[in-house]
């Protein structure tokens, strides 16, 4: 199963790269040359950078080469993915532009010229007198009249005249089309060439530009958002208390130290009373990455900062993860949980940790509490809010999903998870999830911002 499922997925790939090629490149050109060659270059030497580029990340290549692979391989999958959107919708223009073109060739056309004008002869005979005889020199006495050669005429195109003393050759039959002159034939060329050519740019350039922005998007830095989250369970004395919670880093090969230096003045910037790291804080081993997270040692808060794993963090080595945060100030949760002066602060490992024997455990976090206080849990992703709902926890936060993060992956994501982005509620439990502050593979966003979020608590006491 499997196997065939690959098989289909191969298939979908590579047809759809057919398809581009042939829409891009073979019907933009008039013939194989070398646009049509190097078009298949591009496709084929994208795909390879960014193949490249996934493998070398999962096998821990030399950090070096996974740099070098990772901007251009990630671009070129994010590119792609508006390439063959763009192309696609252009499925809707190219008829009505083929009409449009064709209906102003027809009326560019000069109108019909009357048929005496155009039957003319061009050597008239003079009139004769009664009697005498009339045709060519030479001619027999008593030959009739009509056997005199025929006039020369024009036909309507001005590509064909009849010939003197020759018939003039009968109209095309029923079911006969007449034959296209050579002329009407590059014409209609060109016009499929413009019309593909016309659509083909402006979908490249709407990729471009697509890309572009999604990918400036994510290199300025998150922007912050402030969500008001009443709790009934909430003392009066904690109404107002700012929670600044960030996930999805993914510091990496292409995010590296500067971007996590603006992620740390962002937050610090909004001076919480305690920030939330809610997982994928990394790609790659603290080796590679240990210099890039240097800067999370400067984040500031009241109450001190905080951290749960993610998925990427079990690719990437969680363990020593767990502990290069500890030793940054910052203080793990691994199943644990937290007594604050006016709420409970619990923290579950991601489901990913399954594999390594250090999956969640809500009932070691959350067993032995006082139901009685409010409770606040960091778990990385949002399905895991159905055994908070069993735990009675107030409220849940958590990221992964990235918000879809390139359009139309928002489907996708809001297919796979309880809650794509917000908050939302479960019973007694609400649920807020971060769209994220940086992005995975393509550092590129498209109807997915990326945000850190200030969650304000308000007690409904007060």
């Amino acid at each position: 199963m499997v196997i065939l499922f690959a098989l289909l997925a191969l298939a979908v790939v590579v047809g759809a790269n057919w398809y581009l090629w042939r829409r891009l490149f073979r019907d933009t050109t008039r013939g194989p040359g070398r646009a049509r060659r190097g078009g298949a270059a591009l496709i084929a030497g994208g795909w390879a950078l960014a193949i490249g580029a996934l493998v070398a990340e999962r096998t821990g290549a030399p950090f070096w080469l996974q740099r070098t692979l990772a901007w251009p391989g990630f671009l070129w999958l994010a590119l792609s993915i508006y390439l063959l959107l763009a192309v696609a919708a252009g499925e809707l223009v190219r008829p009505l532009l083929r009409r449009f073109l064709e209906r102003r060739a027809r009326s560019e056309q000069p109108a019909p010229e009357p048929a005496a004008a155009r039957t003319e002869p061009t050597d008239r005979p003079a009139p004769t007198a009664p009697g005498s005889r009339t045709g060519r020199p030479g001619s027999r006495p008593g030959q009739p009249e009509s056997s005199a050669p025929a006039p020369v005429a024009a036909d309507r195109s001005g590509l064909a005249s009849v010939a003197v003393g020759q018939p003039a050759l009968a109209p095309e039959g029923p079911g006969q089309p007449a034959p296209v002159p050579e002329a009407a034939e590059k014409r209609a060329l060109s016009r499929r060439l413009f019309v593909s050519r016309a659509v083909g740019g402006a979908a490249a350039a709407v990729a471009v530009g697509t890309v572009g922005a999604g990918t400036y998007g994510v290199l300025r830095g998150p922007k912050v958002k402030r969500v008001t989250v009443p709790l009934a369970k909430l003392a009066r004395t904690a109404h107002g208390y700012r929670i600044a919670v960030v996930s999805d880093i993914h510091l990496g090969p292409v995010l590296g130290r500067g971007f996590a230096q603006k992620v740390v003045d962002t937050i610090n910037g909004t001076q919480p009373d305690l920030i939330a790291v809610v997982g994928d804080l990394v790609d790659g081993s603290v080796k590679d990455l240990g210099p890039a997270a240097a800067p999370l040692a400067q984040l500031k808060a009241r109450h001190g900062s905080f951290f749960v794993t993610g998925n990427h963090e079990y690719f990437s080595g969680a363990a020593q993860w767990v502990e290069e945060v500890r030793r940054l100030g910052i203080d793990p949760l691994e199943n644990e949980r937290t007594e604050l002066p006016w709420f409970d602060l619990a923290g579950v490992n991601d489901i990913a940790g399954e594999s390594e024997g250090r999956g969640p455990d809500f009932g070691k976090a959350l067993g032995d509490r006082d139901t009685t206080r409010a409770c606040v849990l960091l778990a990385h992703q949002p399905v895991q809010i159905h055994d908070a709902v069993r735990h009675g926890v107030d409220l849940q936060l958590s990221g992964h999903t990235h918000g879809g993060q390139l359009f139309p992956g928002n489907l996708i994501a809001e297919a796979a998870n309880p809650t794509l982005a917000g908050l939302d509620r479960y019973g007694d439990t609400q649920l807020y999830v971060s769209r994220g502050a940086g992005a995975w593979g393509p550092p590129t966003r498209v109807g997915a911002p990326s945000d850190i979020t200030v969650i304000e608590l308000a007690s409904r006491q007060a």
